[in-house]
């Protein structure tokens, strides 16, 4: 892929008044279609690769399915053109997903001019705007729009229609460990739950508190509790004994590696050999994991 480029161009401009694609065949081809919205075979798509969202329900998917069997794709997805009979999505992809599940051969798209920053700019903020993502992904989308788009926190509230509280709130979730962004990502704790995990900085008792919030089913408030009474002194005596360098520099490489595969990473190791498992809960989440890996 080509070095990205910082974009000089707003982004309702990216959403809303993207220049049309001119594109001339010759008279032996027949032309693909031009931009604006058409029927496209499904086969002649690729998903986007810059798709912030990861995690597709199952049951919510063979629900769509069905609805579009009955009634068609209602809001067509977007596209940007590739080649002559190539295109890959910009947003969408449950759509396009449910669109194939349902056995459609084509699909109604709007198809618009994109280069890769470009691309990355619109999957995130259409996203944002119009999915329902979990708070992780959420907070991944800031990240990436920060780091890849070179976006300041004030700049990137202004973009996504957020005060730079929100942002801030989304962006401190990616220092919880791994464990407990899964557990947000999967909607076993709340956002609530996790903004009061966050105040306590200890990864230790942050994990204890967790814990405990799913053994005791615990409401946001009595998370909140907990969290003040952990930040409380503690005297000498009830402090926990502090981890091995070995052990937590075996604890940091397992956050680090769950957190670049979004999944609960497992290293065990006995000093001299071990094993470090990945999981995948489908054949689609397998098939994430071999792209991370360039597989």
């Amino acid at each position: 892929m080509s070095k990205r480029r910082a974009l000089g161009r707003g982004l309702s401009a990216l959403l809303s008044d993207a220049p049309e694609q001119e594109v001339v065949f010759s008279s032996e081809m027949m032309p693909p279609p031009a931009s604006g919205m058409h029927e496209i075979p499904i086969q002649e798509i690729e998903v986007n690769p810059f798709q912030p969202r990861q995690h597709f329900e199952p049951e919510t998917l063979a629900e769509l399915a069905e609805s579009i069997r009955v009634h068609g794709i209602i809001q067509p997805i977007t596209v940007r053109r590739l080649s002559q009979h190539q295109y890959q999505l910009i947003s969408g992809e449950r759509r396009f997903k449910a669109a194939k599940t349902a056995g459609m051969k084509t699909i109604p798209a709007y198809v618009r001019s994109a280069n890769d920053q470009q691309m990355v700019e619109m999957s995130l903020i259409e996203n944002i705007q119009r999915e329902n993502l979990n708070p992780i992904e959420i907070a991944l989308s800031y990240q990436r729009l920060i780091s890849e788009c070179s976006l300041k926190q004030e700049e990137l509230g202004d973009r996504v229609g957020k005060n730079r509280a929100t942002v801030t709130n989304y962006l401190r979730l990616l220092k919880l460990p791994p464990d407990i962004q899964i557990a947000l990502r999967d909607k076993k704790i709340s956002m609530g739950q996790a903004r009061a995990i966050i105040n306590i900085e200890n990864p230790e008792s942050q994990l204890y508190i967790f814990n405990k919030t799913l053994s005791d089913d615990l409401s946001v408030r009595k998370v909140e509790e907990l969290a003040r009474q952990m930040a409380e002194p503690k005297t000498a005596e009830a402090a926990p004994a502090p981890p091995s360098p070995e052990l937590k520099e075996m604890r940091q490489l397992q956050s680090t590696l769950s957190s670049h595969f979004s999944t609960k990473i497992n290293i065990r190791s006995n000093g001299r050999k071990g094993e470090i498992r990945i999981p995948f809960v489908s054949i689609e989440d397998l098939n994430r994991i071999l792209d991370i890996l360039k597989m």
